[in-house]
């Protein structure tokens, strides 16, 4: 129920997606169960092939997360978490109020031992055809220097699971390339990444570099910074896009291609979607979550945490 657009953008694109996974894969609705087997019926789709469970309840896209979550325990998003909680499913995704699905995450999920304070990853697009991640872009608009330590070996286990990547570089985004530069938290985190063994830091990294540069994989900052990072790429495609200039390499910025942003470093497979998300968002939301269960990176990364 979750969106700008639903329930028929959500409903389309699990049809949609159900046709690419696997055979193996069964996709649970949650929300309105006559407005959803309404709306299969005017796509001819057998509802029966889907797994539907019913709630009343909607939190809203302006509704104050914390309150609407613990208020409304008939929603979709509620009845999600207790879902992934339970078991009684792997993954859980939605494009519906983001502040509502972290308060799910973290009030009912909880957190992988040892981790400090969860993330969300995006992708980066670069130039070489290539592919890292920046991370957080917008649980955490205040980090400790430990935090953003813990950004790199959340990133890299990220990155080597979801994008092959075996040896991956990580970087601290930074206003210049040298040790002192930067905030005090950046100095701090400096000095705590560059004799780490955990994983491959290559020291800062500027805002001109991040879609250019062979120097990191994974880009660490704040959720603040990252916010305005990835909405900045997103903005820019848009623009692009409104003046009718067709590039293969800006096509990449499209959100629509990536679904959503999986969130790191809780004891489950959650991903947020954007609120604007249309049917072929939806889908490629869906199939991420599937690729993010068989990957088994919340396991892997328990593994990590358990040694540390």
């Amino acid at each position: 129920m979750g969106g700008d657009f639903a329930p028929e953008s959500t409903v389309v694109g699990a049809i949609q997606a159900s046709h690419d996974l696997q055979p193996d894969v069964k996709l649970v609705l949650i929300g309105d169960e006559i407005i959803i087997r309404e709306i299969m019926a005017g796509e001819n789709v057998d509802a029966d092939n889907f797994e539907i469970i019913h709630t009343s309840e909607v939190i809203e896209m302006g509704d104050n997360p914390a309150r609407a979550f613990t208020r409304k325990k008939k929603s979709s998003i509620f009845f999600g978490f207790d879902l992934l909680k339970s078991g009684h499913i792997d993954g859980f995704a939605s494009a519906g109020n983001t502040g509502a699905m972290l308060v799910g995450t973290m009030s009912i999920l909880k957190m992988i031992p040892g981790v400090i304070r969860p993330c969300i990853a995006a992708v980066i697009p670069k130039v070489n055809g290539n592919y890292g991640v920046i991370l957080d872009v917008g649980i955490n608009p205040d980090c400790r220097p430990e935090v953003l330590y813990q950004y790199g070996i959340l990133g890299s286990i990220y990155i080597k699971s979801m994008l092959d990547i075996e040896e991956p570089k990580v970087a601290l985004l930074n206003i210049g390339a040298e040790e002192e530069k930067g905030n005090l938290t950046a100095q701090s985190a400096f000095s705590l990444m560059k004799d780490t063994k955990e994983f491959c830091f290559t020291g800062n990294i500027e805002g001109h570099e991040i879609f250019n540069s062979n120097k990191a994989d994974v880009i660490v900052c704040d959720g603040f910074t990252g916010n305005i990072v990835l909405k900045e790429a997103e903005s820019f495609y848009a623009m692009l896009k409104k003046r009718d200039i067709r590039d293969d390499y800006f096509n990449k910025f499209n959100y629509e291609i990536y679904g959503g942003t999986p969130v790191l470093g809780v004891e489950s497979n959650v991903v947020i979607g954007h609120g604007i998300s249309n049917a072929d968002t939806v889908r490629n939301m869906i199939i991420k979550t599937e690729e993010l269960i068989r990957s088994g990176l919340s396991v892997k990364i328990k593994e990590v945490f358990k040694h540390d």
